[in-house]
């Protein structure tokens, strides 16, 4: 089993990052695995800047600054980042997002839920699927 050293959350929205959080502990994933930005030059500046990527990018769409669709493209065209697993975890259902998502090499698209406890499921499944099942490099 691959052993997750670290996650990135690209999320602009505070109460958003402290609902993802609550959540990711309530699923048994260390709040010390966890690197907080809030727009997608901060994403990218961290990840340039650390020899050691994350293990999986947890990014939102919506952000100031460079959103999340810019910062999904620069990341999959960049020969030492594109090995890094992205979740896009947005408000936006719309097809187009979503087509354009994996186009752009997104692992996995999922929709920001409106109950916490939907949250929490969601939070499952990833665990269930990236920690437990996939293999990482």
């Amino acid at each position: 089993m691959f052993k997750i050293t670290s996650i990135i959350i690209a999320e602009d929205d505070a109460d958003d990052r402290l609902l993802i959080e609550d959540a990711l502990n309530e699923n048994s994933i260390a709040s010390s695995n966890l690197i907080f930005v809030r727009d997608g030059e901060e994403l990218l500046q961290i990840l340039q800047d650390n020899p050691q990527n994350p293990s999986i990018v947890i990014l939102d769409l919506n952000m100031p600054k460079k959103d999340g669709r810019q910062a999904l493209k620069e990341i999959k065209q960049n020969n030492d980042l594109k090995h890094i697993p992205v979740i896009v975890f947005s408000t936006s259902s719309s097809a187009d997002d979503i087509r354009s998502s994996y186009k752009n090499g997104v692992n996995t698209y999922f929709t920001k839920p409106s109950k916490y406890t939907e949250l929490v499921a969601i939070i499952a499944t990833v665990k269930d699927y990236w920690w437990d099942k996939a293999a990482l490099v």
